[in-house]
């Protein structure tokens, strides 16, 4: 059975850093380009982070553009988040999914699947 299981998120203060983690099992994340996705109070989940299975190609939203970066570990199956700057605009639950195959194509959350239960993220000023 396929599962993603996401850690590292907190209470951080105003400028600070959080790494999240996001690992596979049951499927092998080389196989998929994965995205971190976040969603906060009353509003829509949205793609923050996403990588190519082969880690060449990423995207960010320009909400995180030079704060964030995502990578991945194939041989741990698992995809990292890291978070620096981060303002209270940041808090939301996080959350990674498989995208729909290798390649990068898309930023949709519909077209991702198989969802981990997310990790609470809560910036303060």
């Amino acid at each position: 059975q396929e599962k993603l299981v996401e850690s590292g998120g907190g209470l951080v203060q105003a400028g600070g850093s959080l790494r999240l983690s996001c690992v596979a099992s049951g499927r092998t994340i080389s196989d998929y380009a994965m995205g971190w996705f976040r969603q906060a109070p009353e509003k829509e989940r949205e793609c923050v982070a996403g990588i190519s299975g082969s880690g060449d190609n990423t995207y960010y939203a320009d909400s995180v553009k030079g704060r964030f970066t995502i990578s991945r570990d194939n041989a741990k199956n698992t995809v990292y988040l890291q978070m620096n700057s981060l303002t209270p605009g940041d808090t939301a639950v996080y959350y990674c999914a498989f995208g729909p195959g290798k390649l990068l194509v898309t930023t949709h959350p519909d077209e991702y699947n198989s969802w981990g239960q997310g990790t609470q993220v809560t910036v303060s000023s």
